[in-house]
């Protein structure tokens, strides 16, 4: 047997609550490629809530944790202002990890982590996952293949917020361009009363708006824009990441979740938007799991581009039906699972997910600074 067809052995790291109701169940669909072996918590209740409700050993000493289950992998899981410091404690430990968003609040706590893993000879994968929902690595095939030709502007327009919506926008223009520059408003507004859909109260409310502009060595631009009720005001519906390309572009607009994409280049003849027609593709006609995404393109050079599922069902019927976000999730671990394998580097990694929470902390920078631009790397001090 190859070391490809052995588990790889995982440690959830943090007793969140993504730790049960996200993480249990995707270690759990993916168990030919990894094996839950045991769960960290800070206090004994929570960790021993955790592993009995997973069904593997519990533990508040990581060194023991290590030594009695030995996984390769730790899934850090924790509370967001923990998060920094939690991950460091694991890559010390010589844990390859797969770190919730953000890597760290602060950047010196990113830069303490990535330090240390490369000392440790350890990988790092982040867990942002808007850009590995299946749409989107549509959108991000159809780039690559060059139907658009090269992307000049990138929006995150209320798309997801701080660093999520800075990965997506980033995303479009290709994680190799280079942010050399960054403007930034953030502006505080009072709303009418109205209910609150994640605290399931009602009553006055204030909102936090973010808008930034961020310029590229290569003359791209990003633009991007958030407000702090985006997730759970009924005043703030609107969803669209957009890209402006040499030979076309694509909106997505929509109303929560219920988005429309619209992406189009040139008819034939040069005078009207030529649409891209796409297509989820289900198991069954009638629903099912999530087969593959793909772009009928109209284009006679390209005329299909399709986006496979790699969570997709070997058989029909024999699979879990896992939505957009828990694909997307389930695509973070297993970049970090072949890097390990292979000793590869994970598709997205530490760097891309420091220099997302850097951009987001450079549009406030300059909003308290008055919209000054900021000039990247941004000073810490």
């Amino acid at each position: 047997m190859g070391t490809s067809d052995i588990p790889v052995r995982v440690a959830l790291i943090g007793t969140a609550r993504r730790s049960s109701y996200l993480y249990g169940p995707i270690l759990a669909g993916l168990s030919g490629e990894v094996e839950l072996v045991s769960v960290w918590g800070r206090s004994e209740d929570s960790a021993q809530s955790l592993g009995e409700g997973l069904g593997v050993p519990w533990f508040t000493d990581l060194d023991q944790l290590i030594r009695e289950t030995s996984p390769a992998i730790g899934i850090v899981s924790v509370a967001y202002s923990a998060n920094g410091v939690v991950g460091l404690m694991a890559v010390e430990h010589g844990l390859n990890v797969l770190l919730e968003t953000p890597i760290a609040d602060d950047l010196a706590e990113a830069d303490a982590i990535i330090r240390t893993a490369n000392v440790q000879g350890v990988k790092i994968e982040v867990s942002e996952q808007f850009h590995r929902r299946p749409l989107e690595q549509l959108k991000l095939k159809l780039i690559a293949a060059g139907l658009f030709g090269k992307v000049h502007v990138s929006f995150n327009d209320f798309a997801g917020h701080g660093y999520h919506g800075i990965s997506v926008m980033r995303s479009y223009l290709g994680f190799d361009a280079r942010p050399i520059r960054v403007t930034g408003a953030v502006k505080e507004y009072d709303l009418t009363p109205h209910w609150s859909i994640i605290t399931g109260a009602s009553g006055p409310r204030r909102e936090t708006q973010e808008h930034g502009m961020i310029e590229f060595a290569g003359g791209q631009l990003g633009i991007f824009h958030w407000t702090s009720v985006g997730y759970d005001s009924a005043l703030r519906w609107w969803r669209s990441s957009r890209f402006m390309a040499e030979k076309g572009m694509g909106i997505t607009v929509g109303v929560g979740l219920d988005v429309e994409e619209r992406l189009s280049t040139l008819a034939p003849g040069g005078q009207a938007p030529l649409f891209i027609t796409v297509e989820r593709r289900w198991e069954r006609c009638d629903g099912g799991a999530l087969v593959a995404m793909v772009a009928h393109t109209g284009d006679l050079d390209l005329p299909v581009v399709t986006w496979e599922n790699p969570f997709r069902p070997e058989a029909i019927g024999r699979s879990l039906q896992w939505h957009d976000d828990e694909i997307g999730v389930a695509g973070c671990l297993m970049s970090l699972v072949t890097a390990v394998r292979d000793g590869s580097e994970p598709t997205y990694g530490a760097n891309q997910a420091r220099l997302d929470q850097e951009l987001i902390l450079a549009i406030r920078q300059s909003a308290a600074q008055g919209g000054q631009p900021i000039e990247l790397p941004i000073s810490q001090g």
